[in-house]
């Protein structure tokens, strides 16, 4: 048994999943590691079937029928974890962009360091970003800085994906009070688990854009983050979560 899960949502990641999966496996830790799939036309969940007779104690798939938001398949994930009692929950992209040798690096910053949620963070310390265009980099660095000043949380990347949560936290904030389905719900969780108190890290991590596979980002996915900030942080005003 493990008490560390990573939990990575994929829709058409074939050229990736097999090698995202052995590198997780690969770290000092024994992680184990849920897949959730949006039912991937090019067969990503086939993929991972295949890969649970080489990994069929540690590999988990959970597959949806359909697309249906970033934010939803890490809730389907973190419910799926918290039913099973894993104490470290984590969320990676399958793309690499993450580099799964900082899963130590966000874990030592719960298990050595006391933090609650510890984020692996691209602008803690200037900007840690290689081959994104300029214009990508922008909206992202500025809209962490919109979301401080509307919010006030003191996080500099606000939007980051690459995270360790203690099963407290989410068990604390409460999925069911998630709103958020895309870009913003990562945004949401770390403002809830602010506003309830508990510790949060950022970890400096070098983010690498993919070189395989298509970017599911768009800019719709930036206008939920825009203009639903300002509404949650008013919501936030009469409630505790």
């Amino acid at each position: 048994m493990s008490d560390a899960i990573v939990v990575i949502p994929t829709y058409n990641e074939i050229e990736n999943i097999e090698a995202i999966i052995d590198a997780v496996f690969a770290q000092e830790k024994a992680f184990h590691v849920l897949i959730v799939d949006d039912n991937s036309p090019d067969g990503t969940h086939k993929k991972v079937i295949e890969l649970q007779e080489k990994y069929p104690t540690k590999l988990f798939l959970e597959t949806r029928k359909a697309k249906t938001g970033l934010g939803t398949a890490y809730i389907h994930g973190f419910r799926w974890a918290l039913q099973r009692d894993y104490e470290y929950i984590f969320e990676m992209d399958a793309d690499f962009s993450h580099n799964p040798k900082d899963l130590m690096r966000l874990l030592a910053a719960c298990q050595e360091e006391g933090a609650d949620v510890a984020i692996g963070s691209r602008y803690v310390k200037g900007v840690n970003v290689v081959n994104w265009p300029m214009n990508r980099v922008l909206m992202s660095y500025f809209a962490s800085k919109y979301v401080r000043f509307i919010t006030g949380i003191p996080i500099h990347d606000t939007t980051a994906g690459f995270i360790c949560y203690r099963k407290k936290v989410l068990e604390t904030i409460g999925l069911d009070n998630i709103r958020f389905v895309g870009y913003a719900f990562q945004i949401e969780l770390k403002f809830k688990a602010w506003k309830l108190g508990f510790n949060i890290k950022e970890v400096s991590v070098i983010f690498t854009d993919r070189t395989k596979g298509e970017s599911k980002m768009d800019s719709s996915i930036f206008s939920e983050a825009v203009f639903g900030i300002i509404k949650m942080k008013i919501r936030s005003m009469f409630s505790r979560k």
